[in-house]
């Protein structure tokens, strides 16, 4: 078991990929060429549609938004874990995970335009809508666990947060309650290394955020969060203990945001541009993409890069010409049989 392997309260870290590319071999996981080849499309499509929000936001065509550059992996990773029926609970910053999930990327565009049809999903899709207030999605995780639990389901429960959601009470009542009654969940600190503009070591004297889940009563364990290879591993093997019936698993994605936290912030104000390209070197990108041209998987990106870039084009154009929403859009996605009340708030029978 790789949390037996990797204990956080000695500070030790699961690594599969380092920062050239080069893999343990005696760690890697068991991923066929396409489903690797699938996550190095997702990944690059997500920096793209990434780039296209920032620039939207700047023309004033979207709303304040939260770039992801650089956290590609770390959300990705445990995405590629989970079963159709699983459910991913995200924060805000987890485009990539989402498009796994299958929600298209013209829909997360609609969400950041401020038009409610973002938070409409497709049949099937087992994503909650983004819970913005920081660690509050944290008991709703658990709760959607606890339902699973009660129904006598086999789903598992993933949710993502930062590390300033580690300082939330919602995460301490979450997590206390998931190691009380072992539901099925899988809990992803990306560990940006801020909260917004504060820095980590201000947050929590723990040596990791991992060591936390063993005063809950269950494994954590510390990931190269620019590792996609390591987060998947570490993620596949605690959805399969979840589902097993053997608890909760805390991950903590070690990586660190490149861009701004969000499009209203200023990262030069509060750290320096070396400390930035330091991580720059440690893309998880490039360092995906040089294990696979290692591996004669991919050799040339143009084509993809064209490709994906037309989907992102498409994608911001069909999200801009959605009309803006109505009245009833607020109400008609909320529940599966509207409440008299809310029928009489539409006005006209709830038509």
């Amino acid at each position: 078991m790789l949390t037996d392997d990797f204990d956080p309260m000695k500070g030790e870290m699961l690594q599969i990929m380092d920062e050239d590319g080069n893999v343990d071999s005696s760690l890697m996981p068991k991923l066929s060429k396409d489903l690797l080849l699938k996550a190095y499309r997702n990944m690059l499509l997500t920096r793209l549609a990434d780039d296209k929000a920032v620039k939207l936001q700047r023309q004033g065509r979207l709303g304040a938004y939260p770039p992801s550059k650089g956290q590609e992996a770390s959300q990705l990773g445990p995405a590629m874990a989970l079963n159709d029926n699983d459910w991913l609970v995200w924060a805000f910053r987890e485009m990539g995970a989402l498009l796994w999930k299958g929600v298209p990327l013209q829909t997360q565009y609609l969400y950041w335009m401020g038009n409610e049809l973002g938070n409409v999903y497709p049949n099937g899709v087992h994503v909650t809508p983004s819970v913005v207030p920081v660690g509050s999605q944290v008991p709703h995780a658990v709760g959607i666990a606890y339902a699973s639990k009660l129904r006598g389901e086999k789903d598992v429960t993933l949710a993502y947060f930062g590390d300033g959601a580690t300082s939330e009470g919602d995460f301490h009542e979450g997590l206390n309650f998931a190691g009380v009654f072992r539901t099925a969940n899988v809990f992803v600190c990306q560990n940006n290394q801020f909260a917004i503009s504060t820095r980590r070591n201000k947050q929590s004297a723990s040596a990791t955020l991992a060591q936390k889940a063993v005063a809950y009563g269950f494994p954590g364990i510390l990931v190269d969060g620019n590792d996609v290879l390591a987060m998947y591993a570490a993620t596949k093997e605690a959805v399969d203990r979840a589902r097993n019936g053997e608890g909760p698993t805390l991950i903590e994605s070690y990586t660190y945001r490149l861009s701004d936290h969000t499009t209203s912030d200023d990262w030069r104000k509060y750290r320096s541009k070396e400390e930035v390209a330091e991580w720059e070197r440690k893309d998880p990108l490039k360092r995906f993409r040089s294990y696979l041209v290692a591996q004669n998987m991919i050799k040339d990106d143009e084509p993809l890069m064209k490709e994906l870039t037309d989907i992102v084009e498409r994608a911001a154009a069909e999200a801009e010409a959605v009309p803006a929403p109505t009245r009833s859009d607020a109400f008609v996605h909320t529940y599966a049989e509207m409440p008299p009340y809310l029928r009489g708030q539409m006005g006209g029978g709830g038509k």
